[in-house]
């Protein structure tokens, strides 16, 4: 039995393409073993799926002052030590890294035992912790054709992100039931998230009015953020958040109205979903999800609105024309060569455990 082990972690987008992979891993016959950090959202979401998880030590590196930039890099030592002891007794054939922190002594203690690693990035420019690892990776895979410019040449594969098979299974019809609505009307999907989409969530509900004459809203606004003057408007349902559901609410929507997150577009490419792209403005992040939408937007997948731009007339009027052009986006999602993901890394893990 081949033998991979998987890290990534400090965010859900750091998971759960790993999370997608395992179905496919577990058919080829490899033996797959989890390593992050003690304590992070990755052992919690990893708990579910009988996997061995394996903690070790990590510090954050920052590109700010911070006392804890004094003691992290000990931190980063040990996990580095911790990593390579694991590694070293259990020899596995490949290492595949989704970035995080909690990445990079995983992948640097896989290369100094000379263990193939290879590195998914996610944004259109690779995160520190990726370019720490890039270096000693032998294949980066990426989302973006832009990105593949920023990598080593003969490093970077434009496969895509993995999404999990459960979501291209919903129904449309489990969705309406679900949330009361209409088959007869066409359903807008938004995806507002958790913090930092007060914004979003605020602009869709000012919208309303005008929206659902024409249309049905499901809304996904974020936990605590549920509004309770709408929660007997007809044609309007909100919920926190959706776990195993969601595939129903993706294959009833027409379209939708997301943040700009790696693995949300990535997702909404897969299912061929027309959408609107409200990305995560600048000073609220590092940036990473104007330039995803930006690309989106530039091969033709998406509708792009600033969020300094945005109003509730914009928004309508952006939905419509969506709405509108939807089969001509659908049309350049299906000509994409970033749907087939999973297909494309299972071959770069196989190639580089039969060395």
């Amino acid at each position: 039995m081949k033998k991979i082990v998987m890290t990534g972690g400090g965010s859900a987008g750091h998971v759960t393409p790993n999370i997608a992979l395992f179905p496919s891993l577990r058919e080829a016959g490899y033996e797959i073993t989890y390593m992050g950090s003690y304590d992070g959202i990755e052992k919690r979401l990893i708990a579910d799926f009988d996997i061995p998880y394996i903690g070790i030590a990590t510090g954050k590196f920052r590109r700010y002052l911070d006392p804890k930039n004094l003691t992290d890099p000990f931190r980063v030592l040990k996990g580095f030590m911790e990593a390579r002891k694991y590694l070293k007794e259990y020899r596995p054939n490949v290492v595949f890294s989704k970035g995080g922190f909690v990445s990079v002594p995983v992948v640097r203690a896989a290369a100094s035992l000379d263990i193939p690693c290879i590195i998914h990035e996610s944004d259109m420019t690779p995160g520190l912790a990726n370019k720490l690892c890039i270096p000693v990776a032998e294949k980066v895979c990426c989302n973006f054709p832009e990105t593949m410019r920023s990598i080593p040449n003969g490093k970077a594969v434009l496969t895509g992100s993995p999404i999990r098979s459960e979501l291209t299974q919903g129904n449309r019809l489990a969705g309406l039931d679900m949330c009361g609505f209409s088959a007869n009307k066409p359903v807008i999907m938004v995806i507002g998230g958790s913090l930092g989409a007060a914004n979003v969530n605020k602009a869709v509900r000012e919208a309303l009015p005008k929206l659902l004459p024409d249309f049905q809203v499901v809304h996904l606004c974020g936990k605590d953020k549920l509004d309770n003057l709408y929660l007997n408007t007809e044609g309007y349902k909100q919920f926190e958040y959706i776990k195993a559901e969601l595939k129903d609410l993706f294959a009833m929507a027409d379209v939708v109205v997301s943040r700009a997150g790696a693995n949300a577009i990535c997702e909404l490419l897969a299912l061929k979903k027309p959408n609107i792209l409200i990305p995560l403005p600048a000073a609220s992040s590092r940036g990473d999800q104007l330039l995803n939408a930006q690309s989106f937007e530039a091969q033709g997948y998406s509708i792009v609105i600033n969020e300094d731009d945005l109003t509730t007339h914009l928004l309508v009027d952006k939905i419509h024309e969506l709405y509108f052009n939807r089969q001509h986006y659908r049309d350049a999602m299906s000509r994409s060569s970033q749907m087939d993901a999973i297909p494309s890394i299972m071959k770069l893990i196989n190639d580089y455990s039969s060395l």
